[in-house]
């Protein structure tokens, strides 16, 4: 019986020393040689690797900067208030000050936020966003304009209304896509399109003034620095 004991004891030894042989010794750890703690170093710098492939993975473009998603979100803004399909080059500031106008109540002879007419509108809108003084009636303005075709209008264009024969008496801006801001009688300041049967029956001419198509192209050049290298213009 004894020797069996013996035997017991002793392979019991051997384990134990073989466990304590393995487990790490942390104070010898601290001061190993880099050599020795190299493989944890080196997982260790794999995260930041890992970390950076998950957010900007190659063949990927990167995220836009901050003033790029802005004016994107703008000119999504303008696209559903107003009803445009937008290129994000047009004229922020005379699609925006358009939207600020919207609602505005119809008021003859006025032209301010709490009422104005047809060409009470115009005049401030463009002088607001192009710094242009215009005269106060639409046949003034009509005088005063270069002649456009109706398939070339551009953003800021100046259209004219007449009844047959008549003398012109509205006149609205046009936007994109054909359709144009003025303050109509029944209903104030309001986006309409050329091709509603009363606008398409009653359209007279278009007109533009000197200086607003150079303005909005000044404009569109700042929304394509603001969007940076390799935008879209036709987004």
């Amino acid at each position: 019986m004894k020797n069996p004991l013996l035997y017991c004891l002793a392979a019991a030894a051997l384990t134990l020393s073989f466990c304590f042989e393995k487990l790490p010794d942390a104070s010898a750890s601290a001061g190993a040689p880099s050599s020795q703690v190299a493989p944890a170093v080196a997982e260790a710098s794999l995260l930041p690797a890992f970390s950076d492939s998950v957010a900007a993975p190659t063949g990927r473009p990167a995220l836009p900067a901050p003033a790029a998603a802005r004016d994107s979100l703008a000119y999504g803004y303008y696209a559903q208030t107003l009803g445009l399909k937008l290129a994000h080059t047009e004229n922020k500031s005379l699609l925006q000050t358009v939207i600020d106008w919207v609602g505005t109540p119809y008021r003859y002879g006025a032209a301010s936020r709490q009422g104005t007419d047809c060409s009470g509108f115009v005049t401030r809108v463009f002088q607001q966003v192009y710094g242009i003084t215009l005269q106060r009636s639409s046949r003034s303005m009509f005088s005063r304009a270069q002649r456009v075709a109706k398939a070339d209008l551009q953003p800021g264009d100046l259209v004219f209304f007449r009844h047959q024969g008549g003398a012109i008496y509205h006149v609205g801006i046009y936007l994109k896509n054909g359709k144009f801001a003025h303050s109509a009688t029944n209903g104030g300041v309001m986006v309409s399109s050329l091709s509603q049967p009363y606008y398409q029956r009653n359209f007279y001419a278009a007109g533009r003034m000197s200086g607003v198509q150079a303005a909005n192209a000044s404009a569109a050049a700042t929304s394509q620095a603001d969007a940076g290298p390799g935008a879209d213009a036709g987004h």
